[in-house]
């Protein structure tokens, strides 16, 4: 069998594997791929696909956008730009509207420097365009009940914590 230009994959694979300290037999029983065809890519012999290199990237615990850039599934700009969205998306200190805000900006980026937008750009535009416009909303009835009827609901009960709209704290 001739080897497979898939740039230097199969190499890189056996230096992951080495790393984490996994026999070929072991990585197979982890990514539910069978050893001989894992071996073949080690060498080589066979190009794997996607989900093949998702597998491998989950059990060795490295990115699987590195080993599609390896293999010539995507080129280091897209891996560059899925890495980001993914950083972003992952981050567990805000949430989900900051997510897609930040992703909306990130596009608007890339697009102001020549760049296509991301994959997701017109989904996030939508739910980003959605969510100013209720919040726009929100922002009109509220300024619309404080200088309407609504004015009056503020004494008593509806004011919170036994309080009214004219008391004084301090006094």
């Amino acid at each position: 069998m001739a080897s497979l230009n898939v740039g230097n994959l199969g190499e890189y694979l056996r230096e992951q594997r080495r790393a984490a300290q996994l026999s070929l037999r072991q990585l197979a029983d982890a990514t539910g791929v069978s050893n001989p065809y894992l071996s073949q890519i080690e060498r080589g012999l066979r190009k794997p696909s996607a989900d093949v290199l998702q597998q491998v990237a989950k059990a060795l615990r490295i990115s699987a956008e590195t080993l599609y850039v390896r293999a010539g599934i995507l080129d280091e700009r897209e891996r560059e730009e899925l890495e980001t969205r993914a950083v972003i998306l992952a981050d567990p200190s805000i949430n989900e509207r900051q997510k897609n805000v930040l992703l909306q900006i990130y596009d608007s980026f890339r697009r102001e420097n020549g760049f296509a937008p991301g994959p997701d750009a017109d989904v996030n535009a939508d739910v980003n365009a959605g969510a100013e416009a209720d919040a726009g909303a929100s922002a009109d009835a509220g300024a619309g009940s404080d200088a309407g009827g609504d004015a009056g609901t503020r004494d008593g009960d509806d004011a919170g914590a036994g309080t009214t709209k004219d008391q004084d704290p301090h006094s």
